[in-house]
């Protein structure tokens, strides 16, 4: 299967990385990136072709990977309009949909929209993808092997979801760190060194998310198991509950939500 990527950035790097290792030939794999600085680095870590555009080369592919900055897109995609034939298109720019990208290919809609998050970059992600009605089984398959290089993946049947995706998953590792923070500053007002408290509150997290993952109980379930009637698990349970931090997680999921779907209007305005 040879796989082309229209750019060549943290997130193409890490989905090409996880292919490798996962057994898809280097000699199969290009990218099409304007910085020469991102081209050597990528030929010179993973033996891939590298091109400054997107050539005859390039387009001879099974599968062109969509990796280029959302605001980006559109421009980098005009020049490939009529030039595309059967390849399977999977778009990982945020927000961009499956119809606003096949009229910047010209009518083209033979796409699946992805979208993976940031621990993708440590193969520990996880993408929610989408197909357009034009893509059959195995070319979604062919997808699902793409993105599970880096990580897991969920597939949505209808594209309105994926606003909520994003709002979950894919701004979702902003909403543990900022937890970590603030349990690494409470262990620091706790007397605990930075480093100390860094530790304590990335592998408490570390830690859970395992457990929780392996286990067939739910988290409901699992955080049963950690509080003691009385103690002080509890008590701590208590203070989250009066201070309706469960709430705010919903308000905060949803207000993602909704900058979601005004950003992906912005997005495929115009054009």
């Amino acid at each position: 299967m040879r796989v082309s990527f229209l750019g060549g950035g943290n997130m193409a790097a890490a989905l090409i990385g996880g292919m490798v290792k996962r057994g898809f030939s280097a000699a199969a794999i290009q990218v099409v990136e304007l910085v020469p600085e991102a081209r050597a680095r990528l030929t010179a870590q993973f033996g891939v072709r590298c091109a400054a555009v997107a050539d005859d080369s390039a387009l001879a592919c099974d599968v062109l990977v969509l990796s280029v900055k959302p605001q980006q897109l559109r421009e980098a995609l005009l020049p490939l309009a009529g030039r595309l034939e059967r390849q399977l298109v999977v778009s990982i720019a945020a927000g961009v949909r499956v119809a606003d990208i096949a009229r910047w290919l010209g009518g083209y809609r033979h796409i699946v929209r992805a979208m993976p998050n940031m621990p993708a970059l440590v193969g520990a992600g996880v993408a929610g993808l989408c197909a357009d009605l034009s893509v059959g089984r195995e070319e979604r398959e062919i997808a699902d092997s793409v993105l599970a290089a880096v990580g897991d993946t969920v597939w949505i049947d209808d594209e309105s979801q994926m606003d909520a995706v994003t709002a979950i998953s894919g701004s979702g590792p902003a909403y543990v760190f900022y937890f970590i923070e603030a349990l690494q500053a409470a262990g620091e007002g706790m007397g605990f060194a930075p480093d100390a408290a860094r530790k304590l509150a990335i592998e408490t997290f570390s830690g859970a998310a395992k457990l929780a993952k392996q286990s067939a109980e739910s988290p409901a379930v699992l955080r049963g198991r950690v509080t003691s009637k009385g103690g002080t698990t509890e008590a701590a349970l208590n203070s989250l509950d009066a201070d309706q931090v469960a709430a705010a997680v919903s308000r905060a999921v949803a207000a993602a939500f909704e900058r979601g779907k005004v950003l992906g209007d912005e997005l495929g305005a115009g054009g």
